[in-house]
């Protein structure tokens, strides 16, 4: 920056030097004033210097600058030159002959000079993608002859200037993007020539002036993405000359107008994202150019029209998101322009149209979560350019047949329906495929034995059909790109393939099968593995020590198999590993000495008598008995055995003072972590004593912080239960205990009488989310965040049978460990609290509403979560972020992010692009438009995607 005003200063002594000698001309003099107020970042202007003259203007040869054969100055051109700092205006009053004025895409600030309106000859103002703030000054009136006016994506706040109507000419007026306030001014509705309005991707509210209905010369009008009230005005329906119509994202309510039928130039409209409610008007018929007709995202209620099968012109008809029912109209199956049909999440049922694909280039379908049965259309994929089909979550039956050869096929989601036969696709005919899944459905003969040269498949699942059979393909992990590779429950029989080839694969989940054999030795190859699951199967031998020797990898299922031998110690040094599962196998020996090992739960060792060491039994040394240690051994189990006896008259003897003490009687129940602890060890640490007049403290849900005997410190939080709630809240505990995951705060174990109980929780010294969102961090934090915080609930609710809703996500409930990792602390604990009152939901509701309860709770998580994002993004700034984010355009959205996150590679910039489509997603206004959590995790780690 100094080096730059550097050669300002040079630049400018160098003109005032010259100027006697060389006489410079007004036009090269005012020009070389308005260089010395900006920031040039690329010394974009480098050529604005003044040299030898034969009497022209100098400023005709400098780049930006037009001029006519009398060197008079007429264009100035200033766009893209990264230039910055704030206007005075000063120097423009000499251009009175400038017809264009292009200053966009740059980084200038501050208030808009109205002296720019001296510019009296200007056709085309352009200060488009700039940062300009403030009022948009008066005086425009002034540009007689202006035709355009570009101010899309500045700072601009305060009204909309109703003065801009006065502009005979104007054709093109662009004011998006801004902060505008209050309503679209009538006079608005008065322009003579305007053919372009852009005022989307504000802050306007009210309702939209009818007047805006006299606009008889415009093509062009996108007023969406601001904060209005009531319906559309029907008045909009004599915009005779309209060709694009965007009023998405609005806050509209009512019905869409059936004057919007009389709009025979209409080429797109979008209404979609708003409260719109009844059926689509048949009479959208009479629209012939309709090429793109997206209503998604609304109250729609009522079924596709049968006259959608004159708009011959339909390229893109989106209704997803909605209430609409009935089928789809055969109709639709004509419109040989149709590439994108997007229905999914209604009550569409019945069969797809029989011809659906045969007159049409088909790009993508997606006919999601409806009740559709039947087959799939035999010609879908006949325009040989289906990119994406996605049919889940329906009642389709019978087989892929129709999409065995479909070439172009990108992504295939068919899970989740009642689909049989083999799997017909034959991957050497899918070159471009990166996304299958066909799980949840009745699939037979096998995982197709060509998909290893699927070289850009990265996500497969198969699991749950049942009887699919067969073994899994020799060549499946030398896939260069795949990622996942899921066939649980469904019965394959074999062993596991060699991983001598292994490339990229992260996850394999094989539990519930009839795989027999070893893990092979060269799973070593696969470094880029994080988690294997093989539960549930007939598998034999030892853990190989080349499986602990990966890098990354956290969970390990092997539980139920016939395993035997030790449990590799090179998993005790492992960084990553969060689970290791090896119940109920032969498993023998010691568990490892590790930290790791100590920190899981008892759960994944048992069912392995040969096996000892924590958090298991301790391990002690075999020994004969009449060796001398032996018989040191002998002699502590007579000492031991007469210390029962001892114990043994002691509880009878305490079994008859059993109804007086009862009531007072502290228990510990640990989980891991805790396994020497007394109850009143854990009271002591907190200034509490265990007798028989304990005072029973206030309840408060205050988490207090307390050091143990050993010096471990911990989280203590106290809450009172009631004597008939307490095996149920016993019980819910065990389960939060026992929900193990690296974005989990643990908890340690409980201790309690007839009366309170305090929950014991790790205790991490980072500070919490709230504490650092106003603080500045990098972006790169900032998603391990959002990814880490997706992961911990994606656990919660899916892979914790029943789900457990966190029920109480917030910034201050999300605790960092050493490695900034963040934990979700309080977990289930709003649960806990109505379970401690004595609310039992399974006792007082019936199954379907405590199902609905339950749905409608996970989708309050998801919903926090997507405002916990938002606070991440604007660093708190932003207030009732959800509203504003639907309210507003994306383009605003990312430019206001961008800036605020110092975006500026390109890999950083797509992350937040990313981020912020997540987080409109989960704060969706109905909860049944909400995403699953695990989508939510599957699209922030790009494992899947819908869109």
């Amino acid at each position: 920056m100094e080096i730059f005003k550097f050669f300002y200063f040079i630049n400018l002594l160098s003109a005032f030097i010259l100027t006697p000698s060389l006489a410079i001309d007004p036009y090269s003099q005012a020009l070389l004033s308005l260089k010395s107020e900006l920031i040039d970042y690329d010394n974009s202007l480098h050529d604005w210097v003044v040299a030898s003259s034969s009497g022209s203007s100098y400023a005709c040869s400098w780049s930006g600058i037009k001029c006519n054969k009398d060197s008079i100055v007429t264009s100035i051109d200033l766009s893209m030159k990264k230039l910055g700092g704030i206007l005075s205006g000063n120097q423009l009053s000499v251009f009175t002959n400038v017809t264009d004025f292009n200053i966009s895409y740059n980084f200038f600030s501050g208030n808009l000079p109205p002296e720019i309106f001296n510019l009296t000859s200007l056709k085309s103002l352009d200060i488009s993608r700039n940062n300009f703030s403030g009022q948009f000054p008066k005086g425009i009136p002034k540009l007689k002859n202006l035709v355009v006016l570009d101010a899309f994506s500045n700072s601009f706040s305060g009204q909309l200037p109703a003065e801009f109507s006065e502009l005979e000419y104007l054709k093109i007026l662009n004011l998006a993007g801004s902060y505008f306030r209050g309503t679209i001014p009538s006079e608005y509705g008065s322009f003579r020539s305007l053919e372009f309005l852009h005022l989307a991707g504000n802050s306007l509210s009210g309702s939209i002036p009818p007047e805006l209905g006299n606009l008889k010369t415009v093509t062009h009008m996108e007023i969406g993405y601001n904060f209005y009230q009531g319906f559309i005005p029907p008045q909009l329906g004599n915009l005779s000359q309209l060709r694009y119509l965007d009023i998405a994202g609005a806050n509209l309510s009512g019905p869409i107008p059936k004057e919007f039928s009389n709009l025979t130039s209409l080429q797109s409209l979008f209404l979609f994202r708003n409260q719109l409610t009844g059926s689509i008007p048949s009479d959208f018929s009479n629209i012939k150019p309709l090429t793109n007709l997206d209503l998604s995202d609304n109250f729609l209620s009522g079924s596709i029209p049968e006259s959608f099968s004159e708009l011959k012109s339909l390229r893109l008809l989106s209704l997803m998101y909605n209430d609409m029912s009935g089928t789809v109209p055969d109709g639709i199956a004509e419109l040989r322009s149709l590439e994108t049909l997007l229905i999914w999440n209604n009550h569409f049922s019945g069969l797809l149209p029989k011809s659906l694909g045969k007159n049409s280039k088909l790009k993508w379908v997606d006919v999601s979560t409806n009740k559709f049965n039947g087959s799939i259309p035999e010609d879908i994929c006949l325009g040989g350019v289906l990119v994406k089909l996605i049919m889940f979550s329906n009642k389709f039956t019978g087989s892929l047949f129709s999409i065995s050869n479909c070439s172009s096929l990108v992504r295939l989601r068919l899970e989740d329906n009642s689909f049989s036969d083999e799997v017909p696709l034959k991957f050497s005919y899918l070159p471009d495929i990166t996304y299958v899944d066909l799980s949840l459905n009745k699939f037979v003969g096998g995982i197709p034995l060509d998909i290893s040269q699927a070289t850009q498949l990265e996500y497969f699942n198969v699991s749950y059909n049942k009887q699919l059979g067969g073994i899994i393909p020799t060549l499946i992990w030398s896939l260069p790109k795949l990622q996942n590779f899921s066939a649980s429950s469904c019965g394959i029989l074999g062993i596991l393939p060699s991983f001598d080839s292994c490339k990229s694969i992260s996850t394999i989940d094989l539990g519930r099968n009839n795989l027999s054999g070893t893990i092979p030795k060269s799973v070593s190859k696969c470094q880029a593995l994080v988690t294997i699951e093989l539960p549930d199967n007939n598998m034999t031998g030892q853990i190989p020590d080349e499986l602990a020797s990966i890098p990354i990898l956290e969970i390990v299922d092997l539980s139920n198999n016939k395993f035997n031998g030790p449990i590799p110690e090179k998993f005790g040094s492992s960084s990553s590993l969060h689970l290791l599962n090896v119940s109920f196998n032969n498993i023998s020996g010691s568990i490892p000495n590790a930290k790791t090992f100590k920190l899981m739960n008892n759960s994944a060792f048992v069912g392995n008598s040969e096996l000892c060491g924590a958090p298991l039994r301790p391990c002690f040394e075999r020994v004969g008995i009449f060796s001398s240690k032996g018989t040191q051994k002998l002699t502590h189990i007579l000492l031991l055995s007469v210390g029962l006896l001892i114990i043994l008259l002691v509880l009878a003897f305490g079994i008859l003072h059993f109804r007086k003490g009862f009531k007072s009687q502290w228990k510990m129940v640990s989980f891991v972590g805790l396994p020497q602890f007394t109850a009143n060890d854990v009271l002591i640490s907190f200034n509490v004593v265990a007798t028989e007049h304990t005072h029973i403290p206030s309840p408060s849900t205050v988490v207090t912080k307390a050091v143990l005997p050993t010096g471990i410190t911990v989280l203590v939080k106290k809450i009172e239960w009631e004597n008939r709630s307490i095996n149920g809240v016993s019980e819910f505990i065990m389960r939060l205990g026992n929900a193990r995951h690296k974005n989990l705060i643990r908890l340690l174990g409980f201790c309690h009488n007839q009366q309170l109980v305090y929950l014991l929780y790790d205790y991490l010294p980072n500070g919490n989310l709230a504490e650092k969102i106003g603080m500045k961090w990098d972006w790169a934090a900032k998603f391990k965040t959002v990814v880490g915080i997706a992961r911990g609930l994606c656990f919660l609710h899916h892979e914790c049978y029943p789900a457990i809703p966190h029920g109480d996500l917030k910034s201050s409930n999300i605790v960092f460990d050493e490695n900034m990792e963040p934990h979700l602390a309080e977990f289930g604990f709003k649960q806990v609290l109505q379970l401690s009152n004595g609310a039992s939901p399974t006792k007082t509701m019936q199954e379907t509403e405590y199902n609905e309860v339950m749905t409608e709770e996970l989708s309050n998580d998801v919903y926090n979560f997507g405002k916990m994002i938002l606070e991440i993004l604007t660093g708190g700034k932003l207030t009732n972020a959800a509203a504003n984010i639907h309210s507003n355009s994306q383009e605003v959205l990312l430019r206001e992010v961008y800036n605020g996150n110092e975006a500026t590679s390109v890999g950083s910039m797509q992350e937040i692009k990313l981020v912020i489509e997540v987080a409109m997603l989960c704060t969706k206004s109905r909860s049944s438009d909400r995403p699953f959590m695990e989508d939510v995790y599957n699209l922030l780690t790009n494992k899947f995607a819908n869109v």
